[in-house]
C-alpha cells in the first residue's frame, strides 16, 4: 500500500512575477522540508533554505509546522527598506502627506 500524500503549493514572489510549484508530498512533511523539496532554491540562489522566513496563506509559521493538504507555503524575502525608517526620513524631508491632504488633492 502506498504512503498517503498531500498536495501543497510552494510560492516565491518577486516584484515582477511569482513562481509556484505544486507538490505531492508525504503526510507529516514540515514547512522547511517542503521548501527544500520544491526545487525553488536551485533556481533562486538568493533563497536561504535554512533561514528564510516562511508562511502559510500570509501567516508566519515555524520551520517545524506540519503542512496540510491544500496549504500554500510562501517563501518571504527580506525587506529592502525598514518601513519605520523610511517614514521618518520622508517626514523629515516634508514629503509625507496625510490621508486628509491626499483626499483633498483628489477632489481638486
Amino acid at each position: 500500500m502506498s504512503e498517503p500524500t498531500i498536495t501543497v503549493e510552494v510560492a516565491y514572489a518577486l516584484p515582477n512575477c511569482q513562481h509556484v510549484e505544486v507538490l505531492q508530498l508525504a503526510r507529516g512533511v514540515t514547512a522547511r522540508e517542503a521548501l527544500a523539496l520544491s526545487g525553488l532554491p536551485a533556481g533562486f540562489p538568493e533563497i536561504d533554505v535554512q533561514g528564510c522566513p516562511l508562511g502559510v496563506f500570509g501567516r508566519r509559521v515555524n520551520d517545524d509546522c506540519v503542512l496540510q493538504s491544500g496549504d500554500r507555503l510562501e517563501i518571504y524575502r527580506p525587506l529592502t527598506n525598514n518601513p519605520r525608517e523610511t517614514r521618518r526620513r520622508l517626514a523629515a524631508e516634508g514629503k509625507m502627506k496625510s490621508s486628509i491632504a491626499k483626499a483633498a488633492e483628489k477632489r481638486r
